[in-house]
């Protein structure tokens, strides 16, 4: 059986964790060799005394700390990195999220799956969290191609390569199916239990959607031109110079044809200034390929999936 990791990014929740824990016992006990990874995020509560007092009682839990609340995106990634296992789990530390629900995310990998997120069928948050995170996934699936009735759930399972292979920082951590399906990891969806917060508070505002719908334009640049920004920069250059030129050729013919002075004319003014956006957006792509050019020649990791078969599966 595959070694598993259970990773949880914890901002106080002294109330949970030790209940979390637990319940991974009930769960994983005997079927898996696992380990549950904590990362407190800048806990102002007893979060890091709770999960220190676990990790040296009981061999299965370790306990990480960021120095200051750097995020769930910047925990998930230590996390990822400290983690043993070959496959890796996550989820919230606030018990929404069931334990019981982890063997069966897990089995669904042996069928190929590289990554399976959940979807809370029966989600127990208020109606003001619910309609905005249906629109966010309508947007999210729309836009990368994903379709899943659920991305931003924080239970998920996959190998570990997925993890590893993805960014992870910022708020991209809502974005994991996403970034996987561009990467080229098979992704699937299996409906989950979730379950009523009965401790602590949400951590999430309203001003979370703004920043999802800011970070959406970071994946949509990082799926679809994260290997050709040149692109990305060139077509925005590219359009901003023929609207430029249209208006300058329009001024020209003005200027020609007519006795009217074009020299006062906020028209002209854009027209230049369009021109000379077009030339900067296209010298940023040059060097925009040139930095990457130079970042995949000196970098050791491998940059593409690949599926490889085996001598005896030939």
């Amino acid at each position: 059986m595959p070694t598993l990791s259970v990773l949880v990014p914890a901002k106080d929740e002294q109330d949970t964790i030790a209940e979390l824990v637990r319940q991974l016992h009930e769960s994983l006990d005997p079927g898996f060799d696992w380990e549950v990874v904590f990362v407190d995020d800048g806990s102002t509560d007893k979060s890091w005394r709770v999960m220190s007092e676990l990790a040296e009682a009981d061999e299965r839990v370790r306990a990480l700390r960021l120095r200051c609340n750097m995020g769930k995106a910047a925990a998930l990634a230590v996390a990822i990195r400290e983690a043993r296992g070959e496959l890796l789990v996550t989820m919230d530390a606030d018990l929404q999220d069931d334990p019981a629900e982890v063997p069966r995310l897990v089995a669904r990998l042996d069928d190929g799956t590289d990554l399976v997120s959940g979807h809370k069928k029966d989600r127990k948050d208020p109606l003001s969290k619910r309609l905005p995170s249906k629109f966010f996934n309508t947007i999210t699936g729309s836009v990368t191609g994903l379709r899943l009735r659920d991305h931003n759930c924080g239970l998920k399972a996959g190998r570990r390569e997925v993890f590893t292979t993805i960014p992870i920082h910022g708020e991209l951590h809502r974005y994991v199916p996403a970034l996987a399906h561009a990467m080229g990891f098979r992704v699937g969806e299996e409906a989950v239990h979730h379950r009523a917060r009965e401790h602590g508070r949400s951590k999430y505002g309203f001003e979370r959607y703004l920043r999802g719908a800011l970070d959406l334009l970071t994946v949509v640049a990082l799926t679809r031109y994260g290997r050709r920004p040149g692109h990305l920069f060139g077509g925005l250059g590219a359009l901003s110079g023929l609207v430029g030129t249209l208006i300058l050729l329009y001024l020209t013919g003005v200027w020609v044809f007519t006795d009217q002075s074009i020299g006062t004319r906020p028209l002209l003014t854009l027209g230049v200034l369009l021109e000379i956006l077009a030339v900067q957006l296209v010298g940023l792509g040059l060097i925009a390929e040139l930095v990457l050019a130079r970042t995949l020649q000196s970098e050791e990791v491998e940059r593409y999936v690949v599926d490889r078969t085996s001598d005896a599966d030939r």
